[in-house]
């Protein structure tokens, strides 16, 4: 074996380590990620309430005169998904400039300055130009409805919600999280609201699994693509 392949070797090994510590750092981190996207379940009363004279409290589920809409910690709510955005830009840009210099001859003892028979005349003409135009539009529609859960309340009234739902088809899975604070006068009486209102929303919709990784390129695809490559 010589000293070439032995480095190879031990090269191969190296990147081969490499690799899977990335993959382990890649799942570690989907799991904390998915742990925070976990259900939030409702607060359990380790004691009745104290005795004050009122005979409902906030923690009780005893909806009697009002309708059933989230508005504890753990209550689940329904958000109907209604985006729906455009945005288009067009620019144009049209320069040009063009400049003309004519230079006598030099005089010398009152006779103009000749070489081989001809006036040293010299005269400079530049001219240059650019026109520039670029465009870009960009649109993306999502719909459809997910159930959340409320996972804290705030001090003004508001809900901050999170949830995900998973769907597994196959080989593949598809994801769709969302998160934000929803105002509880936004509620309709179905105990839904749409994604419109909700504040600080954080929608995303993925996949993983064969599928998802087959429409994803490769890190030395995207070396190549990235504005690191320098042709």
């Amino acid at each position: 074996m010589t000293y070439a392949s032995v480095l190879w070797r031990i090269a191969s090994l190296s990147l081969l380590a490499a690799a899977l510590a990335g993959c382990g750092a890649i799942q570690e981190r989907q799991k904390q990620d998915d742990a925070k996207w976990a259900a939030t379940a409702p607060v359990e009363e380790t004691s009745p309430p104290p005795p004050d004279g009122s005979i409902y409290h906030d923690m009780q589920n005893m909806e009697l005169f009002n309708d059933a809409r989230a508005h504890r910690v753990g209550d689940i709510l329904t958000i109907n998904l209604v985006e729906s955005m455009q945005a288009s830009k067009k620019s144009e840009t049209t320069t040009s400039k063009s400049d003309k210099v004519n230079v006598g001859a030099p005089q010398i003892l009152g006779q103009s300055l000749r070489i081989a028979g001809q006036s040293a005349n010299s005269s400079l003409n530049s001219a240059n130009s650019f026109d520039g135009a670029g465009s870009s539009t960009q649109s993306n529609q999502l719909s459809g409805q997910i159930t959340v859960t409320v996972a804290k309340r705030l001090s003004n009234g508001g809900l901050l919600v999170r949830g995900e739902k998973w769907l597994t088809i196959n080989q593949g899975q598809e994801l769709i999280r969302i998160s934000g604070i929803v105002r509880p006068e936004d509620i309709a009486q179905d105990n839904s609201v749409d994604s419109t209102r909700v504040a600080d929303a954080n929608i995303t919709y993925t996949g993983r699994g064969t599928l998802n990784e087959a429409n994803t390129q490769g890190w030395l695809a995207k070396f190549f693509n990235s504005k690191w490559m320098p042709f």
